[in-house]
């Protein structure tokens, strides 16, 4: 008789400084899909307009600044032809990327009672949060092409390499947001900070104000934030203008390093998430 041979199968998160398990994630895509879609499902759930927030939250937040930033604040003369399109171009991008960092580094804390009871890869809750986010985005770009013609502004041959600024949105966002996820699940005070550190980034990226207004011996330092490439790029890429090559540049490399430091810190403390959420 032949001696039976017993296996043993360890399930278990991915090991300090080890990097995410791409074939991992690959595996339970069905998992995000659904995380995906129970997000969206979850944002419209119960609302009066629906759909039409993503719409009321930039519009409004163009008004306000139009009038204020505008006309009184003077920065309208710093725009060639509308300010509140150039405004508007520039948070359409923005607020995706603000609600999507603020919507995963609370995701981790919002499902601990799934993370507590099964085994799945964590880096899905926080991803399905920044992707559910791209719903609103495009309906809020829809609506920036009716004030396109509004304003009879005719799109570029450059609009070709908008969605080259979205998907790097897109990567900021994840850096960020999994970073941030995975700090709060260990400092539930950090949240509070994530509101604050947006509101103080949005100032620091030229959703207002164009980039001309950056002195030239603090344009480098300026174009670190990631954010400012993309938002200039996209920007670019809506309503023509020179390319700014050398912040898209510097805004890419900079991605590519926020978006390495914080899959390597989420793995890192990744296998602690069941015992401290």
């Amino acid at each position: 008789m032949t001696a039976s041979v017993q296996r043993t199968l360890r399930i278990e998160p991915a090991g300090a400084w080890q990097g995410a398990r791409l074939a991992e994630l690959w595996r339970y895509r069905e998992l995000l899909y659904f995380f995906v879609w129970r997000d969206i499902k979850v944002r419209y759930k119960q609302t009066v307009l629906g759909a039409l927030w993503a719409i009321i939250q930039p519009v409004a937040t163009t008004l306000i600044f139009t009038v204020f930033f505008g006309r009184l604040g003077g920065l309208s003369k710093q725009v060639q032809g509308s300010y509140s399109l150039f405004v508007y171009v520039g948070l359409s991008l923005w607020t995706f990327y603000a609600n999507a960092v603020s919507v995963s580094a609370n995701s981790l804390v919002g499902s601990s009672h799934l993370i507590s009871k099964v085994y799945f890869p964590r880096l899905l809750i926080p991803m399905a949060a920044i992707v559910s986010g791209l719903v609103d985005f495009a309906i809020a770009f829809l609506f920036l092409l009716v004030l396109m013609v509004f304003y009879q502004v005719p799109p570029s041959p450059q609009v070709l390499a908008m969605p080259i600024f979205v998907a790097g949105t897109i990567a900021v966002a994840a850096g960020a947001g999994i970073l941030f996820s995975a700090l709060v699940v260990s400092y539930r005070d950090f949240r509070y900070v994530i509101a604050f550190v947006i509101q103080l980034w949005l100032f620091a990226t030229p959703v207002l104000y164009t980039i001309d207004s950056i002195p030239a011996n603090w344009r480098l330092l300026y174009g670190l934030n990631p954010m400012v490439g993309m938002i200039a790029g996209f920007r670019t890429a809506v309503l023509g203008g020179p390319w700014p090559s050398d912040l898209i540049a510097t805004a890419f490399v900079t991605t590519a390093i926020l978006l390495f430091v914080s899959l390597r810190y989420f793995t890192a403390v990744e296998r602690r998430f069941a015992d401290v959420i």
